[in-house]
C-alpha cells in the first residue's frame, strides 16, 4: 500500500512539474520568444516590448497542428519551455523545446491517438527523467536551430523541416544569445 502512495504522489508531482513548464501567462516579465507561423516572424520580447525579430524562417514541411505525430512533419503549437542547448549540433545551434508537453498527452490520449499503456510508459518515463519521451507517438525532438550546411535558397524558398523553427546561422546565433533553458516559446 505504501508503495501505491509513493507512486501516486511520484505521478502527481510529475504531473506538476510538466504542466508548470506548458503555460504561459502573456505578457510575461522575462524574456520570451514568439512564433508567428503565419508571419514566418520569430519574435524575442522582454515583457511587453518586442526586441527582436527574425523574418522568413521556415517550419515543418507539413505545415502546424496542435498535435503534432510522430513523422508528421509539422510544426507544434503551443506554449512550451527551452528544454536543451546544443552549440554543436548539425544545424549549427539546436534550441530545443518541451514538445510534446503534458497537455499534448492528455488530449492525444482524450482523442485516443495515443492508448493508456503509452500514456503509462511516459508517465513512468517521465518521472524518471524529467522530461516526457521524444520518441513516442507524438514525436518529439523539436526545436528552433539555424541551417547548419544547408542551402540558403532552399532556406528562403521552402518550408523544409521535419517540424522545427529555422532561421539562418547568423540568427539563431542571435537568438541564443537572448535566451537559455526555461525560456518560454509560444508557436502560434
Amino acid at each position: 500500500m505504501a508503495d501505491v502512495i509513493r507512486k501516486s504522489t511520484l505521478l502527481a508531482l510529475v504531473f506538476a512539474f510538466l504542466a508548470a513548464g506548458s503555460v504561459l501567462a502573456r505578457p510575461y516579465d522575462g524574456v520570451w520568444v514568439r512564433v508567428d507561423i503565419a508571419a514566418e516572424r520569430t519574435e524575442v520580447w522582454r515583457g511587453e516590448e518586442q526586441v527582436m525579430a527574425f523574418d522568413g524562417v521556415a517550419f515543418g514541411r507539413g505545415g502546424a497542428s496542435r498535435l503534432r505525430l510522430r513523422g508528421g512533419k509539422e510544426t507544434p503549437l503551443g506554449s512550451f519551455q527551452i528544454n536543451r542547448i546544443n552549440r554543436e549540433s548539425q544545424f549549427h545551434i539546436f534550441l530545443g523545446i518541451n514538445y510534446p508537453t503534458m497537455s499534448h498527452f492528455s488530449e492525444a490520449r482524450a482523442l485516443g491517438i495515443i492508448d493508456d499503456k503509452e500514456f503509462s510508459a511516459s508517465i513512468e518515463y517521465a518521472s524518471r527523467t524529467g522530461n516526457l519521451p521524444q520518441d513516442g507517438s507524438l514525436g518529439g525532438y523539436i526545436g528552433l536551430h539555424g541551417i547548419g550546411r544547408g542551402d540558403p535558397d532552399i532556406h528562403q524558398r521552402f518550408h523544409w523541416t521535419q517540424g522545427c523553427i529555422a532561421m539562418t546561422n547568423s540568427e539563431i546565433e542571435e537568438l541564443a544569445e537572448w535566451v537559455g533553458i526555461g525560456t518560454p516559446v509560444i508557436i502560434e
